[in-house]
Protein backbone atom coordinates (compact mmCIF):
# COMPACT_ATOMS: atom_id res chain seq x y z
CA UNK A 1 0.00 0.00 0.00
CA UNK A 2 2.93 2.31 0.66
CA UNK A 3 4.07 1.86 -2.94
CA UNK A 4 0.60 2.79 -4.25
CA UNK A 5 0.46 5.89 -2.03
CA UNK A 6 3.94 6.92 -3.13
CA UNK A 7 2.80 6.58 -6.74
CA UNK A 8 -0.23 8.80 -6.15
CA UNK A 9 1.94 11.48 -4.55
CA UNK A 10 4.35 11.31 -7.48
CA UNK A 11 1.48 11.82 -9.94
CA UNK A 12 -0.20 14.81 -8.30
CA UNK A 13 1.88 17.40 -10.17
CA UNK A 14 1.28 15.61 -13.48
CA UNK A 15 -2.47 15.50 -12.82
CA UNK A 16 -2.61 19.23 -12.12
CA UNK A 17 -0.72 19.95 -15.33
CA UNK A 18 -3.02 17.70 -17.34
CA UNK A 19 -6.07 19.43 -15.84
CA UNK A 20 -5.27 22.71 -17.55
CA UNK A 21 -4.14 21.22 -20.86
CA UNK A 22 -7.13 18.89 -21.22
CA UNK A 23 -9.45 21.80 -20.33
CA UNK A 24 -8.31 23.39 -23.57
CA UNK A 25 -8.86 20.13 -25.43
CA UNK A 26 -12.44 19.93 -24.14
CA UNK A 27 -13.17 23.44 -25.40
CA UNK A 28 -11.51 22.69 -28.73
CA UNK A 29 -13.51 19.48 -29.18
CA UNK A 30 -16.82 21.26 -28.51
CA UNK A 31 -15.76 23.98 -30.92
CA UNK A 32 -15.33 21.30 -33.58
CA UNK A 33 -18.89 20.11 -33.03
CA UNK A 34 -18.39 17.24 -30.60
CA UNK A 35 -20.72 16.87 -27.62
CA UNK A 36 -19.36 16.95 -24.06
CA UNK A 37 -19.65 13.20 -23.59
CA UNK A 38 -17.86 12.47 -26.85
CA UNK A 39 -14.94 14.70 -25.80
CA UNK A 40 -14.83 12.97 -22.41
CA UNK A 41 -14.96 9.51 -24.00
CA UNK A 42 -12.05 10.38 -26.29
CA UNK A 43 -9.91 11.48 -23.34
CA UNK A 44 -10.83 8.47 -21.20
CA UNK A 45 -9.97 5.95 -23.92
CA UNK A 46 -6.85 7.46 -25.48
CA UNK A 47 -4.91 9.66 -23.00
CA UNK A 48 -2.67 11.32 -25.57
CA UNK A 49 -2.77 15.08 -26.13
CA UNK A 50 -1.08 15.15 -29.53
CA UNK A 51 -2.97 12.09 -30.72
CA UNK A 52 -6.30 13.50 -29.63
CA UNK A 53 -5.59 16.85 -31.25
CA UNK A 54 -4.69 15.16 -34.54
CA UNK A 55 -7.65 12.79 -34.22
CA UNK A 56 -10.38 15.39 -33.74
CA UNK A 57 -8.98 17.41 -36.63
CA UNK A 58 -9.33 14.35 -38.88
CA UNK A 59 -12.81 13.53 -37.59
CA UNK A 60 -13.98 17.13 -37.97
CA UNK A 61 -12.72 17.08 -41.56
CA UNK A 62 -14.51 13.75 -42.23
CA UNK A 63 -11.21 11.95 -42.74
CA UNK A 64 -10.92 8.24 -43.48
CA UNK A 65 -9.88 5.33 -41.26
CA UNK A 66 -6.53 4.90 -43.04
CA UNK A 67 -5.71 8.56 -42.52
CA UNK A 68 -6.59 8.24 -38.83
CA UNK A 69 -4.51 5.07 -38.48
CA UNK A 70 -1.43 6.61 -40.08
CA UNK A 71 -1.62 9.80 -38.03
CA UNK A 72 -2.13 7.99 -34.71
CA UNK A 73 0.69 5.53 -35.32
CA UNK A 74 3.03 8.37 -36.27
CA UNK A 75 2.11 10.60 -33.35
CA UNK A 76 1.92 7.90 -30.67
CA UNK A 77 4.61 5.42 -31.71
CA UNK A 78 6.95 6.92 -29.10
CA UNK A 79 4.78 5.47 -26.33
CA UNK A 80 5.59 1.98 -27.56
CA UNK A 81 9.30 2.67 -27.26
CA UNK A 82 8.78 4.19 -23.81
CA UNK A 83 6.86 1.11 -22.68
CA UNK A 84 9.58 -1.21 -23.94
CA UNK A 85 12.23 0.88 -22.21
CA UNK A 86 10.34 1.03 -18.91
CA UNK A 87 9.62 -2.70 -19.00
CA UNK A 88 13.32 -3.22 -18.27
CA UNK A 89 12.72 -1.70 -14.84
CA UNK A 90 9.46 -3.41 -13.93
CA UNK A 91 9.27 -5.98 -11.14
CA UNK A 92 8.74 -9.71 -11.81
CA UNK A 93 5.00 -9.56 -11.02
CA UNK A 94 4.50 -6.83 -13.64
CA UNK A 95 3.36 -9.12 -16.47
CA UNK A 96 0.32 -10.30 -18.44
CA UNK A 97 -2.59 -7.87 -18.53
CA UNK A 98 -0.65 -5.57 -16.23
CA UNK A 99 1.73 -4.90 -19.13
CA UNK A 100 -1.26 -3.83 -21.24
CA UNK A 101 -2.15 -1.30 -18.55
CA UNK A 102 1.44 -0.09 -18.60
CA UNK A 103 1.05 0.70 -22.29
CA UNK A 104 -2.36 2.34 -21.92
CA UNK A 105 -1.32 4.81 -19.21
CA UNK A 106 2.06 5.62 -20.73
CA UNK A 107 2.62 9.32 -21.35
CA UNK A 108 5.76 11.46 -21.58
CA UNK A 109 5.44 12.70 -18.01
CA UNK A 110 4.49 9.34 -16.46
CA UNK A 111 7.43 7.73 -18.25
CA UNK A 112 9.79 10.42 -16.96
CA UNK A 113 8.73 9.88 -13.34
CA UNK A 114 8.59 6.08 -13.54
CA UNK A 115 11.95 5.75 -15.28
CA UNK A 116 13.59 7.63 -12.40
CA UNK A 117 12.74 4.71 -10.08
CA UNK A 118 15.15 1.87 -9.44
CA UNK A 119 12.29 -0.61 -9.88
CA UNK A 120 8.68 -0.09 -10.92
CA UNK A 121 6.09 -2.42 -9.37
CA UNK A 122 2.41 -2.60 -10.28
CA UNK A 123 1.21 -0.75 -7.19
CA UNK A 124 3.51 2.22 -7.75
CA UNK A 125 2.64 2.48 -11.43
CA UNK A 126 -1.09 2.16 -10.70
CA UNK A 127 -0.83 4.95 -8.12
CA UNK A 128 1.27 7.07 -10.48
CA UNK A 129 -1.41 6.75 -13.19
CA UNK A 130 -4.40 7.72 -11.01
CA UNK A 131 -4.00 11.49 -10.74
CA UNK A 132 -2.91 12.08 -14.36
CA UNK A 133 -5.89 10.05 -15.60
CA UNK A 134 -8.34 11.86 -13.33
CA UNK A 135 -6.82 15.24 -14.17
CA UNK A 136 -6.95 14.58 -17.92
CA UNK A 137 -10.54 13.32 -17.83
CA UNK A 138 -11.84 15.96 -15.41
CA UNK A 139 -10.16 18.75 -17.33
CA UNK A 140 -11.69 17.58 -20.59
CA UNK A 141 -15.14 17.36 -19.02
CA UNK A 142 -14.85 20.84 -17.51
CA UNK A 143 -13.66 22.35 -20.76
CA UNK A 144 -16.35 20.62 -22.79
CA UNK A 145 -19.14 21.78 -20.47
CA UNK A 146 -17.88 25.34 -20.22
CA UNK A 147 -17.44 25.34 -23.99
CA UNK A 148 -21.23 25.58 -24.23
CA UNK A 149 -21.36 28.50 -21.80
CA UNK A 150 -18.34 30.72 -22.39
CA UNK A 151 -18.38 33.40 -25.11
CA UNK A 152 -16.83 32.43 -28.42
CA UNK A 153 -14.03 34.97 -27.99
CA UNK A 154 -12.99 33.37 -24.67
CA UNK A 155 -13.17 29.88 -26.16
CA UNK A 156 -10.93 30.89 -29.05
CA UNK A 157 -8.39 32.34 -26.63
CA UNK A 158 -8.35 29.27 -24.38
CA UNK A 159 -7.98 26.94 -27.35
CA UNK A 160 -4.54 28.46 -27.95
CA UNK A 161 -3.35 26.95 -24.66
CA UNK A 162 -3.04 23.45 -26.08
CA UNK A 163 -0.79 24.75 -28.84
CA UNK A 164 1.15 26.75 -26.28
CA UNK A 165 1.83 23.49 -24.42
CA UNK A 166 3.69 22.10 -27.44
CA UNK A 167 5.71 25.30 -27.76
CA UNK A 168 6.56 25.14 -24.05
CA UNK A 169 7.83 21.58 -24.49
CA UNK A 170 10.08 22.15 -27.50
CA UNK A 171 11.28 25.72 -26.90
CA UNK A 172 13.63 25.07 -23.92
CA UNK A 173 15.43 22.15 -25.60
CA UNK A 174 15.54 23.93 -28.97
CA UNK A 175 17.35 26.87 -27.33
CA UNK A 176 20.09 24.52 -26.15
CA UNK A 177 20.60 22.70 -29.47
CA UNK A 178 20.98 24.33 -32.87
CA UNK A 179 20.62 20.91 -34.50
CA UNK A 180 17.25 20.32 -32.84
CA UNK A 181 16.20 23.88 -33.69
CA UNK A 182 17.01 23.20 -37.35
CA UNK A 183 14.87 20.04 -37.36
CA UNK A 184 11.97 21.88 -35.69
CA UNK A 185 12.28 24.77 -38.15
CA UNK A 186 12.13 22.32 -41.04
CA UNK A 187 9.00 20.68 -39.63
CA UNK A 188 7.36 24.10 -39.14
CA UNK A 189 8.25 25.21 -42.67
CA UNK A 190 6.92 21.98 -44.15
CA UNK A 191 3.72 22.27 -42.12
CA UNK A 192 3.24 25.85 -43.37
CA UNK A 193 3.72 24.61 -46.93
CA UNK A 194 0.93 22.06 -46.49
CA UNK A 195 -1.33 24.77 -45.07
CA UNK A 196 -0.63 27.72 -47.37
CA UNK A 197 0.17 26.15 -50.75
CA UNK A 198 -3.23 25.68 -52.43
CA UNK A 199 -2.35 22.42 -54.22
CA UNK A 200 -1.13 20.78 -51.00
CA UNK A 201 -3.86 22.13 -48.72
CA UNK A 202 -6.59 20.91 -51.07
CA UNK A 203 -5.16 17.48 -51.87
CA UNK A 204 -3.37 16.39 -48.67
CA UNK A 205 -5.60 15.75 -45.61
CA UNK A 206 -4.52 17.47 -42.39
CA UNK A 207 -3.87 14.22 -40.54
CA UNK A 208 -1.68 12.89 -43.32
CA UNK A 209 0.16 16.22 -43.47
CA UNK A 210 1.01 15.91 -39.75
CA UNK A 211 2.39 12.42 -40.33
CA UNK A 212 4.48 13.52 -43.34
CA UNK A 213 5.93 16.47 -41.41
CA UNK A 214 6.84 14.31 -38.40
CA UNK A 215 8.46 11.54 -40.42
CA UNK A 216 10.26 13.93 -42.80
CA UNK A 217 11.70 15.96 -39.91
CA UNK A 218 12.84 12.81 -38.12
CA UNK A 219 14.51 11.45 -41.26
CA UNK A 220 16.20 14.79 -41.93
CA UNK A 221 17.53 14.92 -38.38
CA UNK A 222 18.85 11.36 -38.58
CA UNK A 223 20.60 12.01 -41.90
CA UNK A 224 22.10 15.42 -41.15
CA UNK A 225 22.83 14.96 -37.46
CA UNK A 226 23.54 11.28 -36.79
CA UNK A 227 24.40 10.39 -33.21
CA UNK A 228 26.94 7.68 -32.46
CA UNK A 229 26.29 4.99 -29.86
CA UNK A 230 29.19 6.32 -27.79
CA UNK A 231 27.55 9.76 -27.61
CA UNK A 232 24.22 8.28 -26.60
CA UNK A 233 25.81 6.42 -23.69
CA UNK A 234 27.59 9.48 -22.33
Amino acid sequence: MKSFTRGIKSGVAIGLGYLSVSFSFGILAVGFGFSWWQALLISMTTLTSAGQLAGINIMAASGGYIEMLISQITVNIRYSFMSVSLSQKTSDEFKGIKRWLLGFFMTDEIFAVASAQNEVDTKFFAGLSVMPYIGWSLGTLSGALLGNILPQSVMNALCLAIYGMFVAIIAPVAKKSLKLFAVIAFAVALSCAFYYIPFLSKNVPSGLAISICAVAAAVLGALLFPKSEEAENE
